[in-house]
């Protein structure tokens, strides 16, 4: 098969439709709920990792950005909304930290050397989901007091779910990098 040559104009259609479809694929993650106590689970977080790994990190930061900006100008893409509210008030609520740790979670999902062994991947990967539960937990303790039980409320009822999608991201990165080349 012959290659064909795509132009920038085109290139850069191929980027915006990418963008546009993952912050579409990160809303639906979003409202996807899986029953848990004390919050209900969504696969953001995969999605989240998903889009660094798939998009390389530029176009994966790109894709979160429009994401935050369209739940901080009212629209209801995060989870929650609009039953909790929508907007800045929403997005500075108890959650802004793990929004704001998609950004460093697919910098580094999509930075990061994932073409090596499968064991490397799921340590960089478990990296990379890190950073979105050490701002979480950052900001829940500066938004309701550092005397509250933190790692109870926002890390450990979502710790066997992050491993479940971590360890699945892991087994298909080799095969999501592969997709690269058509963005």
């Amino acid at each position: 098969m012959e290659n064909i040559k795509v132009t920038p104009n085109q290139k850069i259609i191929r980027y915006f439709l990418a963008i546009f479809l993952g912050s579409i694929l990160l809303t639906i993650s979003a409202k996807i709920k899986i029953p848990f106590y004390p919050v209900p689970m969504t696969m953001q977080t995969f999605v989240v990792l998903l889009m660094g790994i798939a998009f390389g990190w530029k176009i994966g930061l790109a894709t979160i950005s429009l994401y935050l900006f369209e739940g901080i100008i009212g629209l209801p893409v995060f989870a929650g909304t609009p039953e909790k509210g929508i907007g800045f008030i929403y997005f500075t609520g108890p959650t802004m930290g793990y929004l704001i740790g998609f950004l460093l979670a697919t910098f580094f999902a999509g930075y990061l050397n994932l073409k090596t062994n499968i064991f490397s991947i799921f340590l960089k990967l478990i990296l990379s989901v890190s950073t979105i539960y050490a701002l979480g937990i950052l900001w829940l303790g500066n938004l309701i007091g550092w005397d509250k039980p933190l790692l109870q409320l926002g890390l450990l009822p979502f710790l066997l779910a992050e491993l479940f999608k971590i360890s699945l991201l892991t087994v298909l990165t080799k095969k999501i990098i592969k997709f690269r080349k058509f963005i």
